[in-house]
This record gives C-alpha cells, sequence and structure tokens, in this order.
C-alpha cells in the first residue's frame, strides 16, 4: 500500500464511502463528490481492468470503451504489480452473483 496515500483525510473518505448500502446511495455521494469526468474515468479504468482480466486485447479495449493505450497499460500496470484491489473486488462481485 501506498504510503503517501495514507492520511487521516483519505482514511475517513473511505470510511464514509464504506456506509453506503445500495447503488442509489452511492450515486448520490459520488455526484457530490466527483465530478461526472472523474466518475467516468474511474469506471471507464474499472471497465478497462474487467476486460484486462478476461483477456481481451488492446484494441478491443480501446474500441470498446475509448480508453487511450496509455490509460489500458497503466490499469495493466496495476493489474500486475499492484495491491490486488481489482482481483478483490471481481471476485467479490463473482461470489454476490
Amino acid at each position: 500500500m501506498n504510503k503517501k496515500l495514507q492520511t487521516e483525510s483519505v482514511e475517513q473518505l473511505f470510511k464514509a464511502i464504506l456506509t453506503l448500502e445500495n447503488v442509489d446511495e452511492c450515486y448520490a455521494f459520488f455526484e457530490d463528490v466527483c465530478t461526472i469526468q472523474e466518475l467516468q474515468s474511474i469506471s471507464q479504468r474499472f471497465n478497462v481492468a474487467k476486460m484486462l482480466t478476461e483477456k481481451q486485447t488492446y484494441l478491443d479495449i480501446a474500441k470498446q470503451t475509448g480508453a487511450s493505450t496509455a490509460t489500458i497499460s497503466r490499469v495493466n500496470r496495476s493489474l500486475n504489480y499492484g495491491c490486488d484491489g481489482y482481483e478483490l473486488v471481481f471476485e467479490r462481485m463473482k461470489d454476490d452473483k
């Protein structure tokens, strides 16, 4: 975990997110906290990560998501060398189905 990220402010944000109980509450909170562009960027990276774990090609991912190859590469680096956050969430989402 990145020590620069670990601040009291970030921890409070994460704790606030963990209090949300459903998708409607998430929409309300994130619309207040983030710009539309920020939410679209985050959701795009999330979709890119999902597609990469499904072994889709950069070209297909770029076409389907509109993400640049630089963004796809950055997400791929997170999947390969990050903190396994994407994998944790994908596994839990699979278990919820």
